[in-house]
């Protein structure tokens, strides 16, 4: 095994704390913090062991878990979980954007959810057309890799496409418009939530991971099964510079999450029919397990920084440890638990950092903080609404004057005024009311400050807004459409969602 790393960065004494894994294809780089404790910076081309088979490699992988490569002989320490999300900080000029969007598939004949069988087709056939790499757990093909990009399965069988980072909107546009298949009776639904199919429906996965997030959330009945298996979104993953940096944004949008949920509500429908709501995933999201979801109003504390979202994350349940290609669940233990050797899984043994990777995937809040941010409240939507979300954050996040415009407008909002917008805007979406105006009036405001931002980066990306300044300019959210579209040209039939809003 290789290790890479600059001259003088790593002492004879750190080497001593840690032990080689014959994990192949793997490299990483360690240094010492000022406390003396190891610290592990990943740089491993691929966290799974490759073969070679016919010119395409085949991952093997048991998911999206991440194994050890190196075995930890002395405990990890907060500073070391402190100092994982400070590597994160990258100078302005190599921040980037990552999109990632998951979609329902379909049968064009019978309009009735994809099963695996169907599924591990369509991976297949791509593999073979495009040239991606498989991902097997077992038998089963559960994923696909090229270079930075990835296609994945959700936990009801939801595609989701994980993409590149990359410097402008106009290469995420690309990467979007990529095709998939168009040969296999089979379609895509650009929706928030499975609009006519019941639970039972549902296709089953085969990824044990998924059965233990199952299983756990299945505590918070029908809202958290039908959160994990139902329900589709849209994220954008992006940079900060610093810790003062990631504290404004954290705290720019957090507080504008509900409105981008109004932006992109579109889950209205369940079973076939209107569910009274603009955005039902927001909604059920708002109702499972509070300890690893929703605002954080900590990060508006004084004393919020990189080490308070340790101790935040830290005291999260763990759902499941992975070890020895094996998921084993927690039983609700926290990962501070872990660091102390009291996991009953595995009672006696320390997390590594990769432990921490992937505890702070099982943690679900509007905005999750990693060695990156990502934006969490936007319903799963059309072609033309995929590049709208990154456009809007980085519009608002990436520009100074933008942020500090958004800053200065939420400084008097309560913790109260962000809980109240968060859990009314399922409900009413852009006719919310807010401090003596609607939500819609906020917006206007809002989308200004994000089109002057993305003109500042003078690279003709403000188009990519035009489906929002369409949604703020009439206040009808998509989801507002569909219920249009419902009652009148659909003569109430569910049906015709799959023809209006199939890509």
């Amino acid at each position: 095994m290789e290790l890479i790393y600059q001259k003088g960065s790593l002492s004879p004494m750190v080497l001593g704390k840690v032990e080689s894994n014959t994990r192949e294809g793997a490299c990483f780089k360690l240094s010492s913090l000022s406390s003396g404790s190891v610290h592990y910076q990943f740089l491993h081309k691929d966290r799974e062991i490759v073969r070679h088979r016919r010119g395409r490699r085949v991952i093997v992988a048991t998911g999206p878990a991440i194994e050890a490569p190196v075995i930890a002989t002395e405990p990890l320490t907060k500073d070391d979980l402190i100092h994982y999300m400070v590597s994160g900080c990258k100078p302005k000029e190599k921040w980037r954007i990552g999109t990632e969007h998951e979609k329902f598939g379909f049968e064009f004949d019978t309009l009735r959810p994809i099963n695996y069988k169907q599924i591990s087709a369509l991976l297949n056939d791509i593999a073979v057309r495009f040239d991606w790499d498989k991902i097997m757990e077992g038998d089963n093909i559960i994923g696909l890799k090229t270079g930075k990009q990835s296609i994945s399965l959700e936990p009801g069988g939801q595609i989701e496409l994980s993409g590149a980072p990359f410097k402008t909107l106009h290469q995420t546009y690309d990467e979007i418009n990529t095709p998939l298949s168009e040969e296999m009776g089979i379609g895509f639904l650009g929706l928030g939530f499975q609009p006519k199919w019941r639970l039972q429906d549902i296709p089953q996965v085969p990824k044990v991971r998924y059965d233990i997030l199952k299983n756990y959330f299945s505590k918070f009945g029908s809202p958290g099964i039908h959160s994990l298996l139902m329900t589709c979104s849209i994220q954008v993953n992006l940079d900060f510079s610093s810790e003062a940096d990631m504290i404004k944004k954290m705290r720019a949008s957090l507080a504008l999450q509900p409105l981008a949920t109004a932006l992109f509500a579109n889950s209205p429908f369940k079973q076939g029919f209107p569910n009274g709501y603009a955005s039902f995933r927001s909604y059920l999201s708002g109702q499972i397990d509070k300890r690893r979801t929703g605002m954080l109003p900590f990060v508006f504390n004084d004393t919020f920084g990189f080490e308070q979202f340790v101790d935040y994350a830290l005291d999260v349940p763990m759902i499941f440890v992975y070890r020895k290609n094996k998921y084993i669940a927690c039983g609700g233990m926290s990962f501070r638990d872990f660091m102390a050797g009291k996991l009953p899984a595995i009672r006696g043994q320390v997390p590594t950092i990769s432990d921490w990777e992937n505890h702070l995937t099982t943690i679900f809040p509007e905005v999750r903080l990693k060695r990156y941010m990502e934006m969490r409240g936007a319903d799963g939507g059309p072609l033309s609404m995929l590049c709208a979300l990154p456009a809007f954050w980085v519009g608002l996040l990436y520009d100074e004057v933008s942020l500090h415009n958004v800053l200065d407008m939420i400084a008097d909002w309560t913790a109260e005024d962000r809980e109240y917008l968060r859990n009314q805007v399922p409900f009413t979406g852009l006719k919310t009311p807010f401090q003596g105006r609607l939500l819609q009036h906020v917006a206007e405001d809002v989308l200004k400050w994000a089109k002057d931002g993305l003109e500042r980066r003078c690279l003709n990306e403000s188009i990519f807004l035009d489906p929002l300044i369409e949604v703020v300019g009439t206040g009808v959210t998509p989801a507002e459409k569909l219920l249009d579209m419902y009652n009148n040209k659909w003569v109430n039939n569910i049906d015709h969602v799959f023809r209006d809003c199939c890509y």
